[in-house]
């Protein structure tokens, strides 16, 4: 059964996320759709293998990781204002992340599929972050601020310190810390 703490992890990450795609669809964020999509596979892959190797309710959050920024994603698609000019970079992260997930289902190894999820986020994160520190009025640190206590409730359900259970929710907190800072560092500076 989920600890409360969990369900007000989801809770948190849903409040997030709907500020992130309010955002969008009035043009207020930019989202880099490369990286939103990629951040929407890896977890769910993640999810997936976690899955298969028995992990419980503890798997929500890396789920929520995922699933969220499905949505912002085809959110993303409903106001052109919301458009964030994809360059060489963009392509090239999306292309290595592509490939770490191919390299996962080679594997098919719980833990492995987890470490190249890893890799694979990361690697699509790269782009987001870059935008979030030259340009951090084109994001909201909304999603990332309850990405960062969703992915923390996840240790209140792990049954057992496994890689396949703490690793996901471990790259989560890091780099949702990442990208606070990138969008919150000048407003730190001012004050």
């Amino acid at each position: 059964m989920p600890s409360l703490l969990l369900l007000l992890g989801v809770l948190v990450a849903s409040v997030g996320i709907f500020s992130y795609i309010r955002d969008t669809v009035r043009g207020k964020v930019k989202p880099n759709k490369v990286t939103w999509l990629l951040w929407a596979i890896a977890p769910l892959i993640a999810t997936a293998a976690a899955i298969s190797d028995g992990v419980g309710w503890a798997v929500l959050p890396v789920f929520l990781s995922g699933f969220g920024p499905l949505l912002v994603f085809l959110f993303s698609f409903v106001n052109k204002e919301s458009y964030w000019k994809l360059g060489r970079l963009d392509y090239i992260c999306g292309l290595f992340s592509v490939l770490a997930l191919i390299l996962w289902a080679v594997t098919n190894q719980p833990a492995v599929a987890i470490l190249f999820a890893i890799l694979s986020d990361g690697i699509a994160a790269v782009p987001t972050v870059i935008k979030a520190w030259k340009h951090p009025e084109t994001e909201n640190a909304g999603p990332f601020l309850s990405g960062l206590f969703t992915a923390s409730t996840a240790f209140t359900a792990i049954s057992a310190l496994r890689f396949t259970e703490i690793a996901f929710p471990i790259y989560l907190i890091g780099i949702n810390c990442i990208l606070v800072f990138s969008i919150l560092r000048r407003r730190f500076r001012r004050a």
